[in-house]
């Protein structure tokens, strides 16, 4: 999701980081036993980053009025019927501030929806990417041509801080997401319909001047506290995403039950990101992938991941509201480019490419 030219690694320098650090691991970690064992008891994993087609970001998504099963139905059988049985789907912290019991409500229904057509979720909390400031209620059209114009931060500016914020303020957000995080594990902690948490979605991430690089350390390590408390069946994990955040990294590899990542590399660049993870021996999801103007297709990563059995969830699904057909450093007005820089249908079903149609299903099926 990350808004950069390149998402790459450097990864000699990553891997003397990684391994010259043991210490910091939580003690409420599972084992690489379990963990791998519960890797082993299901089918490859294999899916995409879902936000119905009519939703610029997780509050249009999600909220009671906007709220659209029958829109979510239809995609998600388009999923199934590629073979795609995961989605991995961002809530928001405002959504259970002002409709807790709605919001539940409304989780549950996504869930008899996904399961209905042999598709687990994996639940994201935070999120440090795209626009900071947010609220309920009616959210903004789609601006033509700029990638994800509509997508907002979890907690974003309410917690990390603008012209008006206190450290009063700070202090309430912080209980409120508290709150928020342990009652949604508490209500789905023993859902087998959830494959996993995934907690803060590229911590210390933003755009140029409002990236916030370490700052997100105290909060990452919070909500992992947090879960922890809960400890749900699921697996708990927050995937590594930049060569930026060496000590985070260390710190999200030592506190995550499975290992998650994001690079939208190439084929060379991906492997050497498994080849850097692979030493930690926990089974590996690559939450995110495949941006094909960087030469990261379905072609080229998708049988890379299926013969490493790492978990391949690209990003995009249905071209809709949040314009991922276009690049990250799209321009205003831009017509729709040649080459898609994410997802994989339109609105009417028909894919982007048919070919690359014919490699997911010979990968899934």
């Amino acid at each position: 999701m990350a808004n950069i030219t390149r998402l790459t690694f450097t990864f000699v320098l990553v891997s003397i980081l990684l391994s010259s650090c043991s210490k910091n691991e939580d003690a409420g970690r599972w084992s690489a036993q379990k963990a791998q064992k519960w890797y082993d008891n299901r089918d490859w994993i294999a899916g995409c980053n879902y936000i119905p087609s009519n939703a610029v970001n997780q509050l249009e998504m999600w909220q009671a009025s906007s709220f659209d099963p029958t829109t979510i139905n239809q995609e998600l059988e388009l999923a199934n019927d590629i073979g795609f049985n995961t989605v991995r789907v961002f809530l928001h912290h405002t959504l259970w501030e002002t409709d807790r019991r709605g919001f539940k409500k409304r989780i549950k229904q996504f869930l008899e929806i996904a399961d209905s057509h042999g598709i687990s979720t994996i639940f994201v909390f935070l999120d440090d990417c795209w626009n900071e400031e947010y609220h309920p209620g009616k959210q903004p059209e789609p601006v033509k041509g700029i990638h994800n114009s509509g997508w907002v931060k979890d907690p974003g500016a309410a917690y990390y801080g603008s012209k008006k914020t206190t450290v009063t303020d700070t202090a309430k957000i912080t209980h409120t997401l508290e709150s928020y995080v342990k009652d949604i594990i508490k209500e789905f902690k023993n859902d087998n319909r959830i494959l996993a948490w995934d907690l803060y979605n590229e911590p210390g991430g933003g755009q140029g001047k409002d990236r916030y690089y370490e700052r997100s350390f105290p909060l990452l390590k919070q909500i992992f506290g947090w879960a922890r408390q809960v400890n749900p069946s699921q697996p708990l994990t927050a995937g590594i995403w930049s060569p930026r955040l060496s000590e985070m990294n260390v710190w999200q590899i030592k506190n995550s039950d499975i290992l998650t990542y994001h690079t939208y590399g190439n084929e060379a660049e991906h492997s050497a990101m498994i080849d850097t993870l692979k030493k930690y021996g926990r089974p590996m999801i690559c939450t995110e992938y495949m941006a094909r103007t960087n030469d990261s297709r379905f072609q080229n990563i998708m049988p890379l991941l299926k013969k490493e059995n790492i978990g391949a969830i690209n990003w995009g699904f249905i071209a809709g509201k949040t314009n991922t057909i276009y690049e990250w450093t799209s321009e205003y007005g831009a017509d729709e480019p040649e080459i898609w820089f994410h997802d994989i249908f339109r609105k009417d079903g028909t894919p982007f490419s048919t070919e690359e149609i014919d490699v997911i299903k010979s990968l899934t099926y």
